[in-house]
């Protein structure tokens, strides 16, 4: 299976838990001034349901959010703090948060975010998490309260931090890999870090941990190279693979290297074929949107991040306003301001799987046929 039995079972249940009743009070809409805190929303457009020149939403173009009134997290993307020890090209982390990268949440600030949004599976990144002082008590702390949990490294301290961990089968490795050596070393600014990211992986995987890998696309990425990748990997036992268009953040100043839709769906045309070859952990939905086969609207309350200065609005790449509580994300976020339809344009290329895959995984825009696709690439 793609992953454990329990993990799919209970998310299964969870989305159709939620999806039949989805807690009222994350339903609430509070945002100020329908959207007034997007400056975006000032531009004009002449269709699509964008702004309108007076600022409004053309509410007459465009229809709502099909789940607009049953938002509920399917990941909590939890960032303990944002120092890290690389200086990725295409990271915003360390400079969005260049004047706080010293700060890190106390244990008990994490635990806490965790149950009050209540989302199955944690995705620890950062920054590099394996810094954080307390990461070990941080994953039996989630593992206690039965959650999934991703550990997003870079690698280098993983071999070191090993000892600190028991294999679970809630509980995965998440190793960062843009490519081969010289692609990868090349990416993340140092020589020698793709060497020991697979050591580390070796030395999980002989330790009976699972461990998955994540791979960013960029516009200079040759897909032929991911292939490459993926099978060098496969010697290892490596348990799966994600793998994500490069979007930009506000805070790297580097256009160059990103990709805009049409780039995106050039690169995954062939998508399938790494489908059926590697066990990939990105749904067949969600490549079909990347290769351009359907439309999927944006589920960023899906996915929402938690980090030293609260719940981040309104989404991993974008950051409009920091929360206090949960709730207030839920319900102060504008969402019909953002998403490609919205008239943002830092939302116009954008189909990162933190917004889009809850969209697949929730079967918006489903077609015949999708939910046998869905349980095979779930069983393979």
């Amino acid at each position: 299976m793609r992953f454990p039995l329990s993990m799919t079972a209970g998310l299964a249940c969870y989305i159709a838990r939620n999806k039949l009743r989805p807690r009222p009070e994350w339903q609430v809409n509070r945002a100020a001034g329908n959207g007034a805190s997007n400056p975006f929303r000032i531009l004009a457009s002449n269709g699509g349901g964008r702004a309108n020149g007076s600022g409004r939403p053309d509410s007459g173009a465009r229809a709502p959010h099909p789940l607009i009134g049953k938002r509920f997290p399917l990941v909590l993307m939890l960032e303990p703090l944002h120092t890290c020890n690389l200086t990725c090209t295409g990271c915003g982390r360390i400079r969005e948060y260049e004047t706080s990268i010293t700060e890190r949440l106390p244990l008990e600030r994490c635990l806490h975010a965790a149950d009050e949004c209540g989302a199955p599976v944690v995705s620890i990144c950062g920054g590099e998490p394996l810094l954080y002082p307390e990461i070990a008590p941080l994953v039996r702390g989630l593992l206690a309260r039965k959650r999934h949990i991703y550990l997003c490294t870079n690698a280098l301290l993983m071999r070191k931090k090993l000892g600190e961990f028991e294999p679970d089968p809630r509980f995965f490795w998440n190793v960062h890999l843009d490519g081969m050596e010289k692609t990868h070393d090349r990416a993340v600014e140092r020589e020698g870090v793709f060497r020991e990211a697979i050591e580390a992986i070796r030395a999980a995987k002989a330790a009976g941990f699972k461990v998955c890998t994540n791979t960013t696309v960029y516009k200079e990425t040759d897909m032929e190279e991911i292939r490459e990748l993926f099978s060098f990997l496969r010697q290892f036992g490596v348990d799966g693979h994600m793998i994500a268009p490069a979007y930009g953040y506000s805070a790297v100043d580097d256009r160059e290297i990103f990709l805009t839709r049409e780039d995106v769906h050039e690169k995954f045309r062939g998508i399938e074929e790494f489908l059926d070859e590697f066990p990939l952990n990105n749904s067949p939905v969600y490549f079909d949107f990347l290769k351009g086969g359907r439309d999927l609207p944006c589920t960023a309350w899906g996915t929402p991040t938690y980090n030293i200065k609260g719940w981040k609005g309104p989404c991993y790449l974008i950051t409009d306003a920091h929360h206090e509580t949960f709730e207030d994300f839920m319900t102060k976020t504008p969402w019909d301001s953002y998403g490609r339809e919205s008239g943002d344009p830092r939302c116009e290329h954008c189909m990162m799987h933190c917004g889009y895959e809850p969209s697949a995984a929730l079967g918006i825009n489903a077609r015949m046929g999708d939910s046998l696709k869905l349980l095979t690439w779930a069983l393979r």
